[in-house]
């Protein structure tokens, strides 16, 4: 599952949010912090978690 990372406009607090690509876009991500609606997504970098049996 995707983990997106916002920001908060209100209060500055940045956070993390896992959700199915559709699950992102039918709901409203709200601030955990101050409850805004007001946030913006932040493009972070990209790392993919692998099992490697050695």
């Amino acid at each position: 599952m995707p983990v997106y990372e916002y920001a908060c406009q209100d209060c500055k607090k940045r956070f993390e949010v896992r959700a199915s690509v559709q699950e992102r876009e039918q709901s409203k991500v709200q601030c955990p912090e101050c409850k805004s609606e007001k946030v913006e997504r932040v493009f972070s970098a990209f790392y993919a978690k692998t099992s490697r049996k050695s």
